[in-house]
């Protein structure tokens, strides 16, 4: 008989085998999914406080260098707000861009 373990050679390779394809089956069905999502969930997480950090540095960047340039050409205490209402113009126009590009357009 093929499925007596007494008589069978090959019986606790197959069993092994089987036992192999139904771990393998319920790790691909669960753990890898859920390995994922904790993969995309830590990743998105770094990738976003790395984009707030650059855009603040950024605009940090942008103000001073906006402050020096102005310098040039009036007060350090003028200099200061004309670069504060400069910057605040340009992320105020990206915004009204954003928002206006938030919704796609009926095409009729």
């Amino acid at each position: 008989m093929p499925s007596n373990p007494l008589t069978d050679p090959n019986w606790a390779q197959r069993s092994v085998d089987f036992i192999d394809r139904i771990v393998v089956f319920i790790r691909d069905h669960t753990t890898r999914p859920l390995v994922k999502s904790a993969r995309v969930v830590v990743f998105g997480t770094l990738v976003g406080i790395g984009a707030v950090s650059l855009f603040v540095l950024f605009c940090i960047a942008v103000t001073r260098g906006l402050q020096s340039a102005l310098d040039a050409v009036v007060t350090h205490d003028a200099s200061v707000w004309i670069s504060y209402f400069i910057l605040s113009a340009l992320l105020f126009i990206a915004g009204i861009v954003l928002m206006k590009r938030r919704h796609e357009r009926n095409p009729s």
